[in-house]
């Protein structure tokens, strides 16, 4: 044993919130570095900082950075300088407008459905509003899911 402490999978999942299988996945996509095993390698081992990393891609993902973008920024974590803040600026710019796309979408759809709602309240139409939005084609454009 290294004198570092370590800890099982199982605290790893407890310390930082994220479920079991989700350490496995990103240990096996690389986002993690694979666990030291003992006992035959049958248990994985995991240390300090993984802790820290872990809770760094949890945090990403929950600001919705995608796989890609979390594992360029672990990359960028392990430096310093203009150069890294030039680049983890626009890893953010680029997300936040997509954000900003995804929001004025959402803005769109909920436009459609209550004129479509309030047009069913109104009770002026033969057939059901929703149902004839949806089967004119004639809806405002709104991305395909990203």
């Amino acid at each position: 044993m290294s004198g570092k402490t370590e800890i099982a999978i199982g605290e790893l999942s407890r310390r930082t919130e994220c479920k079991i299988e989700t350490i496995r996945y990103y240990e096996r996509i690389g986002l993690l570095p694979k666990a030291r095993r003992e006992k035959g390698g049958r248990f994985r081992r995991y240390e300090g900082a993984d802790i820290a990393r872990l809770r760094f891609i949890r945090r990403a993902r929950q600001l919705g950075f995608t796989l890609d973008e979390v594992r360029a920024l672990l990359r960028l974590a392990g430096g310093d300088g203009e150069d890294v803040r030039a680049e983890a600026r626009s890893l953010a710019a680029a997300h936040v407008a997509d954000i900003r796309a995804r929001v004025a979408d959402l803005q769109a759809m909920e436009r459609v459905l209550t004129d479509a709602i309030c047009e069913c309240d109104a009770g002026q139409r033969p057939r059901c509003p929703l149902i004839q939005v949806l089967s004119d084609g004639n809806l405002p454009v709104i991305s395909e899911q990203r």
